[in-house]
């Protein structure tokens, strides 16, 4: 006698068990590809707003990171393991000064070259010892926020250089914008690529 295979539980069946291959497979995308989180806080304004959520690219396949790229972290010494999200401004052995410009704009330079910054939200003040000079030591990144004055980074004692097993990801893409403050409502023309 042939089993039906056209009758109403096997169509469950079917349906659950491709279900928890679709399941798994996302699972292992999140845990090992890609992971999303939010952003608290203002220290990475314009590129960055409050509330925004960002698809990270795994440490696990990220590659090596580059000045501009932009990282979220987690440094347990700083608000309990928070994690943070910042801008990569230089690399292992690379030497970072911030110091004022022939104009007495306070600046930042790496290996002696000023850095072009079009997405700092304003010029820095100095809240921080001027000037400020730090070679990165092996494995680790020099970090900064876009809103140089409202920003606890590298310059920040209880932050310093991130060691690169610190990072959990760099960031893809605005998934969901936060919301604005002024109008409680969302800029869906953010998302996509960051830079």
């Amino acid at each position: 006698m042939e089993e039906n295979k056209s009758g109403f539980l096997y169509d469950i069946y079917s349906l659950l068990h491709d279900l928890v291959y679709i399941l798994a497979a996302i699972t292992l995308i999140f845990v090992f590809f890609v992971r999303l989180v939010g952003v608290n806080g203002e220290s990475m304004m314009p590129t960055l707003h409050d509330s925004d959520y960002l698809a990270l690219q795994s440490n696990l396949i990220m590659g090596d990171l580059e000045y501009g790229d932009i990282i979220v972290a987690r440094k347990l010494e700083f608000r309990d393991g928070e994690p943070i999200v910042k801008r990569v401004i230089a690399t292992e052995g690379q030497t970072v000064l911030i110091d004022y410009d022939d104009k007495d704009n306070l600046r930042v330079f790496v290996d002696g070259v000023m850095l072009n910054e079009p997405y700092i939200k304003e010029m820095m003040l100095a809240k921080y010892p001027v000037p400020m000079e730090v070679t990165v030591d092996k494995d680790c990144i020099f970090v900064m926020g876009d809103n140089r004055n409202n920003s606890a980074d590298s310059r920040y004692s209880e932050i310093g250089q991130i060691r690169l097993n610190q990072v959990l990801g760099k960031v893809l893409l605005i998934v969901l914008p936060g919301q604005d403050e002024a109008t409680g409502k969302r800029d869906f023309g953010r998302i996509g690529t960051v830079s």
